[in-house]
């Protein structure tokens, strides 16, 4: 057993199988073998731990930070100088406690502190820290407080440090708040005081290491096998999509299933905040702001990159969020030639979603009159998805609506599917419902005749003939 393998047993956990060895679906979560023996904490030993890891930050210095060193690099120095630091404490230690407290500490320098379990836990999909001494998960879409915290305020934020430096960010008094990502690619979200009243505080969300498919989106009932097959032929035909959703609906996740459909050999320009989309195809650009530096210069905004990317030659334009002036410039794009874009919105229905555009065009600073924004939105957005969290925790779509026009002053919408409440919930408090189909046939499907996109009957909500196949 290698050193990474012994440390990772020290802190009761398995080693996660690397997903190439075996398809995502015969994949299961890990389970923690049993916690090898040890004495009940001291003061004593808590005092060693804290002893060892100040001497070990002390002797590591600016290397904790130095990005010329790799993952790999940082490691090997590490354990060379934790091993030197545990023998100069000269503390009588049985192996299993050695190992234990060699484990903690490696995870206080190379990984996240406290936090390393709950990253390695598969089942937690969010993380949030509400300052040292109080921290929740989220688990199958439930919140729940854990029994594991930071030392001090000092500790949080040497783990916030490590975090946003990384990625080329910084966050200090002068910048107290920061976007950034974990190397997996989790999203994270870290704000400290004097903004942060009850101390920093830090919102880790968690993606698949696997991106979610189609399939798997089907098996948790999130999409209707029928509902997936229009929303592929939408893709195919180069509908501008917009996936409307509140916050931890599952956008992102539900847009990376989306970009799936776009048929190889087309080039796709993803712009984001902080990088999260996860595209399977190999033309990609993937585009991230900037914030400003320390002097207040130097700042990428999402609008900058928008369109910046029309002179890129994009045959699809993927945004992660429209949440400010860049909407105007998304629609023109839409408007003039890209069609099959995909982006999110913020909102909480489908009529909302419209709303929230017109609300955002308006942050572009352009004296433009609301019918012509409407008139913008009526003609670029074809499809609008919209997600919901229910009270169970799961995540539907509950909307597919296209955007039919304008009739006077209002955009017209129409539902495709809607999500059938009726059937209630069963005893544990789960909504036994689904999407169905509201039998009217879109008219954009037009467009799928003309390209040769077929679609089964079944999607309407008409039975299929026998010996037909779809897709």
């Amino acid at each position: 057993m290698n050193l990474t393998d012994r440390l990772q047993a020290a802190r009761g956990r398995t080693v996660v199988p690397d997903p190439s060895d075996g398809p995502a679906s015969a994949a299961v979560p890990a389970r923690p073998l049993p916690a090898p023996p040890m004495a009940p904490p001291t003061d004593a030993l808590a005092r060693l731990k804290d002893r060892v890891g100040k001497a070990l930050f002390e002797r590591m210095g600016s290397r904790m930070n130095d990005p010329s060193l790799s993952e790999d690099q940082l490691r090997t120095i590490v354990l060379g100088e934790l091993d030197e630091v545990v023998e100069e404490e000269n503390v009588p230690l049985s192996t299993e406690e050695r190992l234990r407290l060699t484990a903690e500490l490696a995870d206080d320098v190379l990984g996240y502190g406290p936090l390393q379990r709950l990253l390695d836990d598969d089942a937690v999909s969010e993380i949030m820290v509400n300052g040292p001494d109080n921290i929740y998960v989220e688990r199958s879409g439930k919140l729940t407080r854990t029994g594991v915290c930071f030392t001090s305020e000092e500790h949080l934020r040497r783990v916030i440090d490590r975090i946003v430096s990384r990625v080329g960010r910084r966050i200090d008094e002068s910048s107290p708040l920061v976007d950034a990502r974990l190397a997996d690619g989790s999203r994270v979200n870290a704000i400290i005081p004097p903004l942060a009243f009850s101390g920093s505080t830090l919102t880790i969300r968690k993606f698949s290491k696997d991106p979610f498919t189609v399939d798997d989106l089907i098996a948790f009932g999130t999409l209707s096998p029928e509902m997936a097959e229009l929303l592929r032929a939408c893709v195919e035909a180069r509908l501008n999509v917009i996936v409307s959703g509140g916050t931890g609906t599952g956008k992102t996740t539900l847009l990376n299933v989306l970009s799936s459909f776009i048929p190889d050999g087309e080039r796709i320009v993803t712009i984001e905040d902080a990088v999260e989309l996860q595209l399977q195809q190999d033309h990609v650009v993937r585009l991230e702001s900037r914030p400003p530096n320390i002097e207040g210069k130097g700042a990428i905004t999402i609008r900058d990159l928008v369109r910046n990317s029309l002179r890129m030659r994009p045959d699809r334009i993927v945004v992660g969020e429209c949440r400010g002036g860049e909407s105007l410039d998304m629609l023109q794009a839409m408007n003039t030639g890209h069609d099959g874009s995909l982006s999110t919105v913020h909102a909480n229905s489908p009529r909302d979603g419209i709303a929230r555009l017109e609300t955002l065009v308006l942050m572009a600073g352009m004296d433009l009159p609301l019918r012509a924004i409407r008139e913008q939105i009526a003609s670029a957005v074809d499809v609008v998805v919209q997600l919901t969290r229910l009270r169970d925790g799961t995540r539907r779509v509950t909307h597919v609506t296209e955007v039919q026009g304008m009739e006077g002053e209002t955009v017209t919408l129409q539902d495709a599917f809607l999500f059938d409440y009726s059937a209630g919930v069963d005893a544990s408090g789960k909504f036994l419902g689904k999407p169905v189909p509201t039998g009217v046939r879109p008219r954009f499907t037009d467009r799928f005749d003309e390209l040769g996109i077929r679609l089964s009957p079944r999607v309407f909500g008409v039975a299929e003939p026998a010996g037909t196949r779809s897709w």
